[in-house]
């Protein structure tokens, strides 16, 4: 049965080919599906690096005297 999701056609060198055959025997799933599952926890790698990057150049701008209290936000 033909998918709709969209497919990305990617040349492998033979040992990165081999740890992925690898993996995807060793959990019992697809290459295709090892594939995807790898690319999407290295997308939330780089998510998380590029978070923490803005986070870091929040942290250097922030001015305690000029935030506001718990109080003053959620009204507690």
């Amino acid at each position: 049965m033909p998918t709709k999701n969209p497919r990305i056609n990617v040349v492998l060198d033979k040992s990165l080919y081999g740890m992925i055959r690898k993996i995807a025997q060793q959990e019992g799933i697809s290459l295709s599906l090892t594939a995807r599952e790898l690319i999407k926890e290295a997308l939330e790698s780089y998510e998380d690096m590029a978070l923490a990057q803005w986070a870091e150049q929040r942290d250097k701008t922030f001015d305690g005297k000029k935030s506001l209290t718990h109080q003053q936000v959620w009204g507690e």
